[in-house]
């Protein structure tokens, strides 16, 4: 009877749960797009614009709030699973069971598709639309508009998935199917999203990886390996002076000056004198055990990351387990799904969040996405709802993306593991090699140049007139 009552407390105790978590994490995002929206947006003269800008930043911050419980959904459930493992029978922790995850894991799901399919269209269209020709002026008549323009998006977007499963199954049952809009379409149209999301943390991952080392590098104080930065310092002066009496007086040269450019070189040379102000008076300890670390760390986890995936690769060609599945039950806490215990599930959790910052930084370093970078304080509206639909489509696949590469052995919960390309071997296999291929060639080349280019610099060669490679050489008739 006791039993019986706590369970069904616990059942109602659920719901309030997640609104607590998702409550957390809607006022995290909030602060956060509150640091980078445009002030004037939202200060105009026009009030109308104004709380149209207010209620599209709502939906985005909904939007972001999504995309983190996301990023937080796979390493949760791993933790959760280890702490039940642990501590089966502790009164304090029996709200986290599996009814929780599960349940979590179809929230998030649910929220991404409507996030993706309703309310980032909506806000985007809010934002861009004036009201029919005609009609009142108003918020109203802007409501209207995007109604419309969002049913006719749907309308088109149902056309090419139908059209679309229509070529790749060409099945009457496959077809008809699409006519539920809920059980089948749904899915359909998210599986696709986040197959085009898993593809992008394809690319996105190995850069961000290789780009991790460099701006480490500019953020740390670097060790003086052969160098002296008094003289450096002396001749970023000298220079500065110099650039400053020539603006000062142009008219000391008889050549014609271009003063923007003498402004920006004067603004490049203050940047490396602060630069290297700031190494001189960085301790031992932070020059010469700070850097070394956090560079071993990298490299570490890297390496960790690229012997995992290779790992899965041997065990998909031995084993079919290894193919990522959902997983239907909902009892956690029975079994650890790392071989290392709750150290091999740690390790899980660094990697996954390793792998994820990695593949926002390098999405935002790409050439392709370079221009969508927010800004502090002075990002457009429609920049940011761009910001919020990439971050959300990452943020979704990575679960599909841990799973497939092997990071965790934690099958797949609720609709996420209906994806019927999570079940084509060659598919799998061919994203493994492709990942580990990329990532080490990318850690390669990345570690290889960055040891090239200190050594030059420590060398002091870099300064020396030799020849650039660029040109052709001469002839030897000439």
């Amino acid at each position: 009877m006791c039993l019986g009552l706590e369970f069904l407390i616990l059942a109602h105790a659920l719901p309030q749960i997640s609104a607590l978590l998702f409550a957390t994490l809607y006022i995290l995002c909030h602060i956060t797009l509150t640091h980078f929206k445009k002030p004037a947006e939202f200060t105009t003269v026009d009030d109308e614009d104004a709380t149209v800008n207010k209620i599209a930043l709502e939906l985005c911050t909904f939007t972001l709030a999504v995309a983190l419980g996301a990023v937080l959904l796979l390493p949760f459930s791993i933790i959760s699973n280890e702490v039940l493992l642990s501590l089966p029978r502790n009164y304090y922790i029996q709200w986290l069971n599996g009814s929780l995850i599960h349940g979590l894991w179809n929230l998030v799901f649910l929220f991404s598709n409507l996030s993706l399919i309703f309310l980032m269209p909506f806000a985007y269209f809010f934002t861009e639309s004036e009201g029919f020709a005609g009609s009142r002026k108003g918020v109203l008549g802007r409501v209207y508009e995007t109604v419309v323009m969002l049913m006719l998006l749907t309308l088109l977007v149902l056309g090419m998935v139908w059209v679309a499963s229509a070529i790749v199954d060409n099945n009457k049952a496959s077809r008809e199917s699409l006519y539920d809009f809920w059980e089948y379409y749904l899915p359909y149209l998210y599986s696709c999203i986040s197959f085009l999301g898993v593809l992008l943390l394809l690319v996105c991952t190995p850069l961000g990886l290789a780009r991790m080392f460099s701006v480490t590098g500019k953020l740390l104080v670097k060790p003086r390996l052969l160098e002296d930065l008094e003289e450096q310092l002396y001749c970023s002066a000298f220079e500065e002076a110099a650039l400053t009496r020539r603006i000062c007086n142009p008219t000391s040269c008889w050549l014609p000056l271009d003063m923007e450019l003498l402004h920006r070189q004067v603004l490049a040379l203050q940047t490396q004198r602060v630069l290297l102000e700031k190494r001189r008076k960085a301790s031992a300890w932070q020059r010469n055990l700070g850097y070394p670390l956090a560079m071993l760390c990298l490299l570490l986890l890297t390496g960790l990351s690229v012997l995992t995936v290779a790992i899965h690769i041997l065990e998909l060609l031995i084993d079919e387990a290894a193919m990522p599945r959902g997983m239907q039950g909902t009892s956690l806490g029975q079994v650890s799904f790392s071989k290392l215990g709750s150290f091999g599930a740690v390790i899980q959790v660094v990697l996954i969040f390793y792998l994820m910052v990695s593949s926002v930084m390098g999405f935002y370093s790409s050439p392709l996405f370079r221009g969508l970078r927010p800004r502090w304080h002075d990002t457009a509206m429609t920049q940011i709802i761009g910001n919020c639909v990439c971050l959300l489509v990452l943020s979704s696949a990575l679960p599909v993306f841990s799973r497939t590469l092997g990071l965790t052995h934690f099958d797949l919960l609720g609709d996420f593991g209906r994806f019927n390309w999570l079940g084509n071997f060659y598919i799998v296999f061919l994203y493994n090699a492709t990942f580990a291929g990329l990532t080490t060639l990318g850690l390669v080349k990345t570690f290889t140049a960055a040891v090239r280019a200190e050594l030059i610099r420590a060398f002091g060669l870099d300064r020396l007139p030799l020849p650039v490679s660029g040109f052709p050489r001469a002839s030897r008739k000439t």
